[in-house]
């Protein structure tokens, strides 16, 4: 049964009371499980959730849209014809679907759903909370000022909310029920992006200079606070879209520990906590992406992330997202003017095979990319490898 708008601030309540100690007090953060892992037939137990998905696997290629911040415009979504691309992830702000409270514009994601639904494409959702919250959604929040760290409006100083504070939250979760209530049967849609402790994007990451250290460090975050705010997210999302995979984008925590120290250490075990609860709650319907790839260093040649995902393939579901477009940027994404190139190196590093012979079950491909004529070969190469 689905949750009451009016019930949302007490399951985060709920939820937060409920969160074990994530860190000792002279010792450093632990890993989080706080619910019966899932068996073979699915979760069961205290806290347990769905975790058999009505949906099909995510898989294939997938074209990203970008929706044209604060525009009326329609989305153009010429992109879901291409025979070789299997979805479509969506890019939007959540300030641009819900501008007033409790009003939300759906045009854009019907536009999306309904041609996803003609053109037999499935769709992932990937709503950007954090910087682009409505105005109305952070009164009474805890913010404080950052510099948006890339994309679109890098540079740009922006109120960025708290990542565990509750009114902030209570109000992205309000939302998500509404969400989940218009959409979440729709037999297009496969997975919702898992977003809210976040700053740009869906990526769990947060502006991290050395003085936006000291800035975090003055409004007294900690590992624990930003785990379990993530908890509470997996708990919720879970919960409100019973029929869909549930994406966690890859990023990092922050250089400071539960004591307040800085800590060089700890970005990469807050990073492993996040993981584990998320396949400890979400089991088969936890999706594991990086959205940071390129043509550049393949797998096991760089830190980028692409190793740690490639080797959960198999495990759970996985996937991998451009950095940016090569057609558009070619020499960010490796061959500087080649942009089929580009592309093509920018596959085969994703597709690259683990120890147990698994590659990534989808690959997302910027629209320009996909509506490009010079990229039509090698999208059906890339498709041809999914095919196989």
């Amino acid at each position: 049964m689905r949750r009451s708008l009016s019930a949302v601030v007490a399951v985060t309540v709920a939820v937060a009371l409920a969160l074990p100690a994530l860190a000792s007090p002279d010792g450093p953060p632990v890993k989080v499980v706080t619910v019966n892992p899932p068996g073979p037939a699915g979760g069961s137990g205290p806290g347990a959730v769905p975790t058999r998905p009505t949906t099909s696997l995510p898989s294939g290629l997938v074209v990203v849209i970008e929706n044209p911040p604060q525009e009326d415009r329609a989305l153009d979504l010429r992109a879901l014809d291409n025979p070789f691309i299997s979805g479509v992830a969506l890019q939007i702000r959540w300030r641009d679907i819900e501008p007033v409270q409790g009003k939300p514009d759906w045009s854009k994601l019907d536009q999306l759903f309904a041609a996803a639904g003609s053109s037999k494409k499935w769709v992932q959702l990937l709503i950007f909370p954090g910087f682009f919250a409505p105005a109305w959604a952070l009164a009474g929040a805890k913010t404080e000022l950052f510099a948006i760290q890339y994309g679109p409006g890098k540079g740009t100083v922006e109120p960025l909310p708290m990542p565990w504070d509750g009114v902030y939250l209570s109000h992205w979760f309000a939302f998500l029920k509404q969400l989940g209530d218009r959409y979440g049967t729709s037999p297009a849609f496969r997975v919702v992006a898992a977003a809210g402790p976040t700053s740009v994007s869906a990526e769990f990451t947060l502006p991290g200079t050395p003085t936006d250290v000291q800035t975090w460090r003055k409004d007294a975050y900690t590992p624990r606070k930003y785990i379990g705010a993530w908890q509470q997210v997996f708990h919720v999302v879970a919960a409100d879209f019973p029929h869909q995979y549930i994406s966690l984008s890859l990023g990092v925590g922050l250089r400071i520990n539960d004591q307040g120290n800085i800590d060089a250490r700890e970005p990469m075990r807050t990073r492993q906590a996040i993981i584990d609860q998320g396949i400890a709650l979400l089991g088969r319907r936890f999706a594991f992406q990086d959205s940071n790839l390129d043509g550049t260093a393949r797998p096991g040649q760089g830190p980028r992330g692409a190793d740690l995902v490639i080797g959960y393939s198999g495990r759970t579901i996985t996937g991998f997202q451009l950095r940016t477009s090569c057609e558009l940027n070619s020499g960010d994404m490796g061959v500087q003017g080649d942009p089929p190139l580009a592309l093509r190196r920018s596959i085969d590093n994703g597709m690259v095979r683990n120890n147990a012979g698994q590659h990534v079950n989808y690959l997302e491909i910027y629209e320009p990319d996909v509506l490009a004529d010079e990229m039509q070969p090698v999208l059906r190469y890339g498709a041809s490898l999914f095919a196989r």
